[in-house]
Order: structure tokens, then C-alpha cells, then sequence
């Protein structure tokens, strides 16, 4: 009698509400399973070009690293890859990581056409970082999801270079922090960007090839 009545209830109950996001024109978006709450959030994420104008912290850092150049090459192999995709950046201006990533990024969606970008912060797009984690297991900034024409996910990139995360990990505890930290942003202005938009191009080929890939999850 009672699992009859429990049966009945689960029968007559009202199916859970649809989540509902507003997208950058203000807008109500329906949102029904992940690929369709990525959508949500690039739509209501901001141009580079808007973060860029608002941003107050390291402001010397991303302007410089906006108006670097890009390798052609780097570029050429973007361009080749054809079709549509879409960056879903998850960034904060203070983040040093963010500061010496998402600018880069920039430059490449500058250059390569049916490439774009859209930028939430942290708490908009904290699920998108926990979902995707560092090797140590940390939700962090920036994460970058490649979207792919229908913004499905086709992979992600995670925090920062595979090379400067393998080389911050082996000197942790060896070094002070202080020093750790020197020793990155020594690393990023001696990269200049090159690294990020390679393994982001790589992901970009990957996926057009059917090889999705989440580099540190």
C-alpha cells in the first residue's frame, strides 16, 4: 500500500524546473543538460574587449601582453583547422595566471576567423572549474573549455602550460614561495604566450580530428 502510494506520487510530481540563465542582451535562456549550460554561460559571458576595458587589476599586465605578436605559425595552424569554435574562458583580472593566458587568447580569436571568445568570472563559471581540475585537484583560473559549432564540449585547457605546471609542481616546498612565484612570471614573460596558444591550437586540432582532449583534468 505505501510503495503504491509512493509510486503514485512519483508519478504526479511536476519534472524538475528547467535552470534558466540571461545571456549577454539580457535575455532568458532555457538550459537543459551540460552542453546546453555551456551555451548558457558563453552567451552570458563578455567580450575580451569588455573584460579587457574593466579590468583594475594588473592592468600594465594585460595591457602588455595584449599588444605582443603571436607566432604565424601558431596562427596558420588555427586557421587551417577551419570551421566554428568557441572559447569559454573562466577568468579573473587579479588572477596571474589569467593575466598571462586569456590575453594571448585574445590575440588569437583577433586573427583567426570562426575562432571567439567569451569571459565569466569565478562564480559564474565555478561549476566549469570544479568540473575540470588541476592535477592537485584544484578548481582554478583561468579554465578554458573549447566549444565546438553547436557549443558542445570538444576540451579544455586548465590553469596554465603544461611545462610551467610540471616545473612548479617538482620545485614546490623546495623554494620559497615568494621565489615559486618569481620564477613563474619569469617563465610567462620568457614564453610570451607561445606555449598557452600551442596547446590550445593542439586542442583545436585534436578535436576537429574527433580526439577531444581536457589537458589536467
Amino acid at each position: 500500500m505505501i510503495l503504491s502510494a509512493l509510486a503514485a506520487l512519483v508519478l504526479i510530481a511536476p519534472p524538475p524546473a528547467p535552470l534558466v540563465c540571461i545571456d549577454s542582451a539580457g535575455l532568458p535562456v532555457v538550459v537543459s543538460g551540460p552542453d546546453d549550460e555551456l551555451r548558457a554561460l558563453y552567451q552570458q559571458g563578455e567580450t575580451f574587449a569588455a573584460f579587457h576595458e574593466r579590468a583594475t587589476r594588473r592592468k600594465e599586465l594585460w595591457d602588455r601582453n595584449y599588444a605582443r605578436t603571436l607566432p604565424s605559425a601558431l596562427v596558420e595552424r588555427a586557421r587551417a583547422v577551419g570551421g566554428s569554435w568557441h572559447l569559454l574562458s573562466v577568468a579573473i583580472d587579479a588572477c596571474s595566471d589569467s593575466v598571462n593566458t586569456i590575453p594571448y587568447l585574445a590575440l588569437l580569436t583577433d586573427l583567426v576567423p570562426g575562432l571567439d571568445m567569451r569571459i565569466v568570472d569565478s562564480d559564474v563559471g565555478r561549476a566549469v572549474m570544479e568540473a575540470r581540475r588541476t592535477p592537485d585537484g584544484r578548481a582554478a583560473t583561468p579554465t578554458v573549455v573549447l566549444l565546438d559549432a553547436d557549443f558542445d564540449d570538444a576540451g579544455c585547457f586548465i590553469e596554465r602550460p603544461k611545462d610551467l605546471q610540471a616545473y612548479l609542481a617538482e620545485n614546490d616546498g623546495k623554494i620559497s614561495r615568494d621565489a615559486l612565484f618569481e620564477a613563474k612570471m619569469g617563465w610567462y614573460d620568457t614564453d610570451g604566450g607561445r606555449s598557452t596558444v600551442e596547446e590550445v591550437v593542439a586542442l583545436l586540432e585534436a578535436a576537429a580530428a574527433g580526439r577531444p582532449t581536457c589537458d589536467g583534468a
